[in-house]
């Protein structure tokens, strides 16, 4: 069992102050591609909306019900997803998954050097798949895309 030590570095003051400034989820009235995951561990569900133009994502739109670690990466995605392209979603989501299960570093790219701050998660397999979902929802949504 965690100690209170332990989870007190997992919920640091900068993944509540991340989650308490989230950008406000809208959804897409007309979206290229919609996905929704569902983390089986602990219920936290995200659904995201997708927009393309020329492979870079031009428009994002998400609901999210989830601990704060998945509101943290869904903020951290909201606040910086639209320009990037596919393959750029495709890298983070790979070098998320390493971080937080094969001792990988933190995703690289100015625009994802918050995503460092879940670092720790890492010594909480229970937690990844919450961290994971917004990820695992954007490829989702752009290999319907991609397979159109």
């Amino acid at each position: 069992m965690a100690s209170i030590m332990e989870l007190s570095d997992l919920y640091s003051e900068k993944i509540l102050e991340i989650v308490a400034n989230a950008p406000k989820g809208e959804r897409l009235d007309m979206p290229d591609a919609t996905a929704r995951k569902t983390s089986r561990v602990c219920g936290s569900v995200v659904e995201v909306d997708l927009k393309l133009e020329d492979g870079m994502i031009a428009d994002f739109g998400h609901s999210v019900s989830a601990c704060a670690l998945g509101q943290t990466t869904t903020a951290i995605v909201a606040r910086n997803i639209l320009g990037a392209p596919g393959a750029e979603m495709r890298r983070v989501r790979a070098e998320m998954e390493a971080m937080l299960k094969a001792d990988g570093a933190p995703p690289t790219g100015e625009r994802w050097t918050d995503l460092r701050y879940l670092e720790p998660v890492r010594d909480f397999p229970n937690r990844h798949a919450s961290t994971l979902l917004v990820f695992e929802a954007v490829v989702a949504a752009l290999d319907t895309i991609e397979s159109r």
